[in-house]
C-alpha cells in the first residue's frame, strides 16, 4: 500500500529529527528564536530548525509523490477527475491502513512541530491537518488515474486517522490509544502475486489477507496496570484474492471472511532510557504489534494464539 510506504518514510523522517535534537526542544541560539507561552512552562520556537523542517520535508514529500507518481500511475491512462465507490473491497481492510497512515502522520508531524519548539497544542493541530493534507494528493492522482479513482471511503478513513491523533492530545494530551499493525504470510499470494506481492516486503503492503491492524490502550493511564503490558483489539480479514466477495466466490475462492482479535500487546515505551537514538528506535518499533498471545473470533469460529503477528 502506497500511503503506509510514504508513512514509514516520515515516521524514520521524525525519528531521526528526534534523535539529532537536545534533551530539550527548545534549546537554541537567542537569534533564532522567539518564545511562547504554554500555560505553566515556556517553549522557545527555533526559527532556524522551524524553516528547515518545513523546506526539508516539502522537498522529501516533493520527491516520494514524484517517485509515487513514476511507479504507481504513469503507466496507466489519465482522465478527467472522478471518484469512484471502492468501499465493498477487501473488507474494508485497506480503509484500516488509511487510518493508521495518517495516525502516525499526525503522530509524526506533531513530534518534528515540537522539536522545533512549536507549543504543544498548536503543534498537534497543524500536525492533524498536516497528516490529513500529505495523504490528500494521493486521492487526487487516484482522481485523475482511469485505474484507480477517488475514494470518499478512502479519505474518511484519512479524517478518523487525524481526528483520534487530535483528539487525544486535546482531551488527555497525552496518547492513550496507539494504532498499530502486524503481518503475517499467508497462502492467498502465491495465487495472484501481480496484486498480493510475490515476496515478503510486497506481500507485506499488498497481501490484505495477512495484514492485522489494532488499537493498543495504554491500561495504565485508566487504571492500576503494569505499565508494560497494553490491551489490544484488533481487526483483519482473509480469503480475498479479488477485491470483491462476488469475485471470489466466482473464482470458486470461498467467501472473505472478517477476523476480530483481542489479546496483550508490550508497551516498550516503558522502557526508560537516555539514549535519544534507543527511544528513536522505540518510538518506530512501537508502530507495530509484537509477537503476543491473542484470541481470534471469525464464522469460522475461535482460535487461540500463543504469538499471533
Amino acid at each position: 500500500m502506497a500511503a503506509i510506504r510514504i508513512t514509514l518514510l516520515l515516521v524514520l523522517s521524525s525519528w531521526y529529527a528526534q534523535g539529532q535534537s537536545t534533551s530539550s526542544p527548545a534549546a537554541s541560539a537567542p537569534s533564532d528564536t522567539s518564545s511562547v507561552s504554554t500555560g505553566d512552562t515556556i517553549r522557545t520556537v527555533n526559527k532556524r530548525r522551524l524553516k528547515g523542517l518545513i523546506v526539508g520535508s516539502t522537498v522529501a514529500y516533493g520527491v516520494a509523490l514524484y517517485g509515487l507518481n513514476e511507479l504507481w500511475y504513469s503507466h496507466n491512462p489519465k482522465e478527467s477527475f472522478h471518484f469512484f465507490n471502492d468501499n465493498a473491497e477487501w473488507k474494508q481492510v485497506d480503509k484500516v491502513g488509511h487510518f493508521y497512515s495518517t495516525f502516525y502522520l499526525s503522530y509524526a508531524s506533531d513530534y518534528a512541530l515540537r522539536w522545533a519548539g512549536v507549543k504543544d497544542r498548536k503543534a498537534a493541530l497543524i500536525g492533524s491537518i498536516v497528516g490529513f493534507g500529505v495523504m490528500l494528493p494521493i486521492e487526487i492522482m487516484d482522481g485523475y488515474s482511469a485505474a484507480y479513482g477517488a475514494s470518499v471511503g478512502d479519505l474518511a478513513a484519512n479524517a478518523a486517522g487525524a481526528a483520534l491523533y487530535l483528539g487525544q492530545t486535546l482531551i488527555w494530551k497525552e496518547l492513550r490509544i496507539y494504532p498499530k499493525f502486524s503481518f503475517h504470510q499467508t497462502d492467498y499470494a502465491p495465487m495472484r502475486p501481480n496484486v498480493l506481492g510475490d515476496n515478503l516486503v510486497s506481500e507485506m503492503f499488498k497481501d490484505y489477507n495477512g495484514q492485522t491492524y489494532w488499537l493498543s490502550v495504554d491500561m495504565d493511564k485508566f487504571m492500576r496496570f503494569p505499565k508494560w503490558l497494553n490491551l489490544a483489539v484488533g481487526y483483519g480479514a482473509e480469503g480475498m484474492v479479488y477485491a470483491r466477495d462476488e469475485q471470489n466466490i466466482e473464482a470458486r475462492i470461498g467467501t472473505p471472511y472478517r477476523q476480530y482479535y483481542v489479546g496483550i500487546d508490550f508497551d516498550l515505551r516503558a522502557i526508560k532510557t537516555r539514549s535519544r537514538f534507543l527511544k528513536g528506535l522505540i518510538e518506530v518499533v512501537s508502530i507495530v504489534r509484537l509477537p503476543a498471545p491473542a484470541i481470534q473470533f471469525s464464522e469460522q469460529g475461535v482460535r487461540a494464539y500463543a504469538f499471533y503477528f
